[in-house]
Order: structure tokens, then C-alpha cells, then sequence
């Protein structure tokens, strides 16, 4: 974590409210080796900032404040993609987090590896990647 996050992130960045955002980014840690880079806690303990950086693109998270009209609804969508020469890595880790399957990592017709995964958050994530020498997934 520091102090003085950078302002000068490339792209578009997702920003992502959940309804407990301190347990998606630990669980975003774990599952896809997420980074830190900046935490805003509130005094009552959520979370109206939090930055990660995950295979070198930033995401953004917080907590829903339906004080300020922010209404809880489930994410719907939206898929956020981790795309790798080493698809099978990330799918393995996702999965040994808790991750649940909605499409198998298998070889899809334009020729990669592809899959979806749903998080205890609702949030869908594709991971897609080279299918090894032999076409296999």
C-alpha cells in the first residue's frame, strides 16, 4: 500500500461496489494474486476505496453506501477478462479460491482457451489464453 497511489493509470478502469468489499479483495488476492495499492477505509469500517492491481491492470472496488442513493443490486452484465499466456494458471487458482464454473476453460471456436468463472460476489470473470501446441484445453 502507499500513500500517494498513482493518478496516471492507462485505459478503462473497472470500479466495482459489492456488498462487502474488504472480503473481495482478500478473496481477489487469493484467487487472482491481486495487489494492494490503495485502501480507504470509512470510520464504520467500509470501504469506499479500494485499488488492486491485477495482471498488471487496475481494478477498482467499494462498499454500496445507500445513504448517498446507492441502491444494492446484484452485478449484472459485465464480465471483467484475465487474459494470459498461462490461462490454466489462473483458472486453477480462481478454482482453488472457491470460485464456481459457468463456462469450462476449454478450446474455443476462434482457437484459445476460454472459460468463465462466478465469484461469491456475483462478478463474472473470463479467463482466456493460448490452447497449448496440441489444440488441447
Amino acid at each position: 500500500m502507499t500513500d500517494q497511489p498513482s493518478t496516471n493509470i492507462p485505459g478503462v478502469i473497472a470500479y466495482l461496489q459489492l456488498s462487502d468489499a474488504k472480503a473481495a479483495a482478500e478473496l481477489y488476492k487469493k484467487a487472482f494474486a491481486a495487489s494492494e495499492i490503495d485502501r480507504k477505509p470509512t470510520p464504520d469500517g467500509r470501504l469506499i476505496h479500494c485499488h488492486l492491481e491485477i495482471n498488471n491492470g487496475a481494478l477498482m472496488l467499494a462498499d454500496f453506501f445507500p445513504e448517498y442513493g446507492q441502491e444494492q443490486k446484484p452485478v449484472q452484465g459485465v464480465v471483467l477478462h484475465i487474459a494470459s499466456s498461462l490461462p490454466r494458471v489462473w483458472w486453477d487458482r480462481a478454482l482453488g479460491a472457491g470460485l464456481e464454473v459457468v463456462v469450462p476453460l476449454e478450446v474455443a471456436f476462434w482457437g484459445d482457451l476460454y472459460g468463465q468463472l462466478r465469484d461469491p460476489f456475483g462478478v463474472l470473470w473470463g479467463i482466456v489464453g493460448p490452447a497449448d501446441a496440441a489444440g488441447k484445453a
